[in-house]
């Protein structure tokens, strides 16, 4: 029997792809992965250290598999990710369990460094150029069958002054347009039926390899894939949501009238404070223009409460903004100061307490807006699909066009019709339950 490996994933979709990708190459040298971390000879703990809550749900992941490691229960333990990356001495100098800490340039190496973690008892620390992540290859898919996430880029070059990740994942750095059409192509092969394109800008696309935005085409392309149902776009930058885009997203059908837009604040000297454009004139137009082109569109976004410099006159803004906009979707972050960041050393940091308190007033507001939202889909038919089936209540879940997986809401309805996930089918809604839907099947 061979070697078997445990892994656990923290974070974000991107870091998810990279320990997809690493887990094939594991398995293609013969190692078994175990879904169970007891009885495992190495377990990878692949980590996010994006902001403080990441970084101590990574800290604690780690020392539970020590703990695990003390009782006999697993081998080795070997930390990736962007922890490992970013602070590759503390976790050598803090975490002595730790048997193999590997920055994310040496990805590719991982077979090599499970090989040699197994077969010595010699602490092992592996760094290298950022930009020697793999951003393409054969991966193990941790998401259900039909869908998945697929990386269009890596890294990024926008530096917002509250942002670690280009110092962590390096500058921007786009794949190939047949690269990604040909690893699209091989998902829907295999049973894919919603694609997830992911990056940290998506809509930077192509900028830096070709010398130009190429999401629009990339797009196109992607739609002519035959059993593709769905694709969904996540982290798009409002600066580059351009009219070709917004025309691109409204004329296909396959692809989801859903932008996932993170706008991080309304007030125009906060946004110049974090090194991001535009002001609340500027972003309602956008939004009124998306909404214009694509009537049924839903918008998320993300903000930050809390910025250094934030003013009671700035969050007062912010917040009539999202009263005024109403957002389809919306999570609202309280800010945290980075190391190694510009806004960490900026005057005028506003107190933990006030950034929660700002945080949750937001947070009040936008309950309300997608209860009343929700109250607008009753008696409307939805094509929704299938995530999963509970056979004791007779209960599907599922999620429409509206709801990304693992970030948004779901459907939740009765059918009479035997359906398995995956698929596709009408529901029609019937009730609310807060932030989710209640429905029928169509044919019911």
């Amino acid at each position: 029997m061979g070697k078997v490996i445990g892994m656990i994933s923290l974070g974000c979709p991107k870091n998810q792809v990279d320990a997809e990708l690493m887990l094939a190459k594991l398995t293609e040298a013969g190692y078994e992965i175990s879904g169970q971390i007891c009885g495992c000879d190495a377990v990878i703990v692949n980590t996010c250290g994006f902001i403080d809550d990441a970084k101590r749900e990574a800290i604690d992941n780690i020392l539970e598999m020590a703990e695990y490691k003390d009782a006999g229960e697993i081998g080795k333990i070997i930390v990736t990710g962007c922890l490992a990356e970013r602070f590759t001495e503390e976790i050598k100098a803090e975490l002595p369990e730790v048997d193999a800490i590997v920055g994310i340039g040496c990805n590719a190496d991982i077979v090599k460094i499970v090989d040699e973690a197994l077969n010595s008892n010699e602490r092992i620390v592996s760094v290298a150029d950022k930009e020697n992540l793999p951003l393409a290859g054969s991966r193990v898919l941790t998401t259900p069958e039909y869908w998945a996430y697929l990386k269009i880029a890596d890294g990024c070059s926008n530096c917002c002054t509250y942002c670690a990740i280009p110092k962590i994942r390096g500058p921007f750095r786009s794949r190939p347009m047949e690269s990604i059409i040909s690893e699209a192509k091989d998902l829907v092969s295999n049973g894919v039926k919603e694609l997830i394109l992911i990056a940290q800008d998506t809509t930077k696309y192509g900028e830096d390899i070709y010398g130009e935005l190429k999401l629009s085409e990339l797009l196109h392309e992607l739609c002519k894939i035959e059993n593709l149902e769905w694709i969904r776009l996540l982290y798009c930058y409002p600066d580059r949501l351009t009219d070709e885009l917004i025309d691109t997203i409204a004329s296909e059908e396959k692809i989801c009238n859903y932008i996932d837009l993170p706008l991080q604040h309304a007030s125009g000297k906060v946004l110049k404070d974090m090194n991001r454009h535009g002001d609340r004139e500027t972003l309602t137009t956008l939004i009124n223009k998306i909404r214009n082109k694509i009537p049924d569109v839903c918008i998320r976004t993300t903000f930050i409460t809390g910025f250094p410099g934030e003013t009671p006159e700035d969050f007062t803004e912010l917040s009539e903004f999202v009263k005024e906009i109403k957002f389809d979707r919306l999570g609202c972050f309280t800010y945290s100061p980075e190391e190694g960041t510009p806004a960490a050393s900026f005057e005028n940091q506003v107190e933990q307490d006030e950034k929660v308190h700002r945080g949750e007033l937001i947070m009040d507001s936008q309950y309300d807006i997608v209860i009343d939202n929700n109250q607008k889909l009753v008696g409307k038919t939805l094509k929704v699909v299938v995530d999963e089936y509970d056979p004791y209540t007779d209960v599907y879940k599922g999620r429409t066009y509206k709801d990304a997986p693992e970030i948004d809401g779901h459907v939740t309805f009765v059918c009479d019709k035997g359906l398995t996930p995956g698929t596709f089918t009408e529901v029609t809604i019937t009730n609310v339950d807060e932030y989710d839907l209640i429905g029928e099947c169509k044919e019911k």
